[in-house]
């Protein structure tokens, strides 16, 4: 069991009669009840497991399979379950002071378009086009590397060449053990399922891909390949699980700003990750009053459901710390520093905008300080070019805390200036916060692959190639505006953002760049130029400031599978998917 927290999720409220001072009481009257019990368990609540493995198959045959499926819906896991369990687990780890006390084994499904096509009739109401296209089809649009005909290149499951992926069961526990006993109950079904009277039937399924994912070991806990704490930055979800008007699914942790969960943590509409419910409103003046309209796939029974991004991301862990070390010589500087610069955060959380020369492993592990923080606005110099551990809130309009290139900061610019605040104005800062929370997702990943010996300050090789990365899993309700839209329009666009970037040029140069760790060059067909520059800031060893555009030649974040899926509510699970 680790010892390190779990982020992957809001903290849940502690259960009626267990009240603490970390929760404060504010009513919700005009937030929806979420139907829990018919929303699967990974999408509001989490798995938040040590052990995940994703099961791919290909329907061969739809009659037999809804029978074989309709078999398993039982061991589907709801988000009354899921989050039942996560507020008994993290009561009892802080009254003990470990885990262990409790465990549980999850499973929750989702299915491709192609995969629907065969179990109903209206599957193309989806209004999601990408959704429809999926992944493999997309692949081009994202930059990822294709071949002159657009088929992405070195993919090993959710590709034309790799077998089909009709469904995806994603399986989670807090022990290998018993995580290996659930794919085996699954597996031996497929493969020798009988019906209830003993009768030997086809399950009408194909096994096509099966990965583990695992939560790395101790001292990397929590943390990617790379050595950086994962999963910090989750949205705040407004709405209640049942009639008590306490009983939030995002407990509200900031007495200054009844508008977020914990401190800098905004709460968004429900609609915007869960069909069925409100969403933002992107016209809306002001993140506070963003209320929109109910959030709809197309179909009625596609209510309480979501969509499932996954993207098999290989790390290339060496030629990563190598490129971080040889430019910390340049720089006469720490490799810990670079990368500091390029992610927004250290190893251990905190963010570079509140502590911007040095890691703070106090700070990162606080989960009520770790977020509080915004982009747009200025604290004062403290003497030198920056200032450690300022008080919140903390800013950076500048970038120089925080380039405007940095990982966390690409894919989540809070309140910077965006082409959605509409240009110079006084409303501009507000209407980009407004828009820029249209565009967020609710991350379920997990680390694949062997732990790698390299560091940032000692690189190094494996002896011989080993596949280790980021199982991506995201839910939402636009796949177009939410997943594509961060990866296209902000982490591959070397400009975004020329509106926060203006003003604060360098010898006449907006600070820009890709994001130099998920964002890719537009250059993806074979022999393209790989090439992405970015700039960065900080401060040497002696105390001096440094600003420098960097050349990074090769990609160390590999797309190597995926897929766009849907993941339907237990009732259409029941009523349609099965029928």
């Amino acid at each position: 069991m680790t010892q390190q927290i779990i982020r992957e999720a809001p903290a849940p409220e502690p259960l009626e009669g267990q009240q603490t001072n970390s929760f404060f009481y504010v009513p919700a009257p005009n937030e929806p009840i979420l139907n829990v019990n018919n929303i699967q368990g990974n999408i509001l609540g989490g798995f938040n497991k040590d052990y995940q493995a994703l099961l791919f198959l290909e329907i061969e045959n739809p009659n037999a399979f809804k029978h074989w499926l309709k078999s398993q819906i039982n061991f589907i896991a709801t988000a009354s379950e899921v989050i039942a369990f996560n507020r008994l687990f993290k009561s009892a780890r802080q009254r003990r002071g470990r885990e262990g006390t409790v465990k549980a084994t999850w499973v929750n499904v989702a299915f491709s378009f192609e995969g629907l096509k065969k179990l109903t009739n209206d599957a193309d109401s989806f209004k999601d086009e990408s959704f429809k296209a999926g992944l493999a089809a997309r692949a081009a649009d994202l930059n990822d590397p294709v071949d002159k005909n657009g088929k992405p290149i070195g993919w090993v499951v959710g590709g034309p060449d790799n077998g089909k992926v009709d469904v995806v069961f994603i399986i989670a526990s807090d022990e290998r053990a018993d995580l290996l006993a659930e794919i085996s109950r699954i597996l031996e079904s497929i493969v020798a399922f009988t019906d209830g009277k003993g009768n030997a039937k086809s399950s009408g399924a194909r096994i096509t891909f099966l990965e583990e994912g695992a939560n790395l070991p101790a001292p990397l806990s929590g943390h990617e390949h790379f050595g950086n704490l994962d999963g910090i930055s989750q949205p705040g979800i407004r709405g209640r699980v049942a009639d008590n008007p306490k009983d939030l699914l995002t407990p509200r942790q900031n007495p200054e700003n009844k508008n977020q969960g914990k401190p800098g943590q905004d709460l968004l509409w429900p609609g915007e990750f869960v069909f069925g419910y409100e969403g933002q409103k992107d016209d809306a003046e002001t993140l506070e009053h963003s209320k929109g309209q109910v959030v709809s796939a197309g179909l009625h029974w596609a209510n309480d459901g979501s969509y499932l991004v996954f993207r098999r991301l290989r790390q290339d862990v060496y030629k990563f710390h190598k490129f971080l070390n040889d430019i910390a010589a340049d720089l006469d500087t720490d490799a810990r520093k670079v990368s500091a610069k390029l992610i927004g955060r250290w190893p251990s959380g905190a963010p570079t905008v509140r502590t911007p020369e040095e890691d703070a492993p106090s700070l990162g592990n606080d989960d009520n300080a770790n977020n509080d923080f915004e982009f747009n606005g200025d604290d004062p110099p403290d003497g030198k070019f920056f200032k450690n551990d300022v008080v919140p809130p903390s800013k950076d309009a500048t970038g120089l805390r925080c380039p405007f290139i940095a990982h966390t900061r690409k894919t989540y610019p809070r309140n910077d200036k965006t082409p959605g605040g509409g240009g110079p104005g006084p409303q501009e800062i507000d209407r980009s916060e407004v828009t820029t929370q249209t565009h967020r997702l609710l991350r379920r990943g997990i680390p694949y692959g062997p732990v790698s010996p390299s560091t940032p300050n000692n690189p190094l090789q494996d002896a011989n190639f080993v596949d280790r990365g980021l199982h991506f899993l995201a839910y939402q309700t636009s796949i177009v505006e939410q997943f594509e839209f961060v990866t296209r329009f902000w982490a591959n666009n070397p400009d975004f953002s020329e509106e926060a970037a203006k003003g604060h040029e360098f010898e006449g140069k907006l600070t820009l760049g890709h994001d130099p760790i998920i964002g890719q060059s537009e250059n993806n067909k074979p022999n393209g130029d790989r090439t992405r520059k970015f700039f960065i800031h900080l401060e040497d060893d002696q105390n001096q400031p440094q600003t420098k555009e960097l050349t990074a030649p090769e990609d160390w974040v590999i797309p190597t599978g995926g897929g766009y899926f849907f993941a339907p509510s237990i009732s259409a699970l029941k009523d349609v998917l099965t029928k």
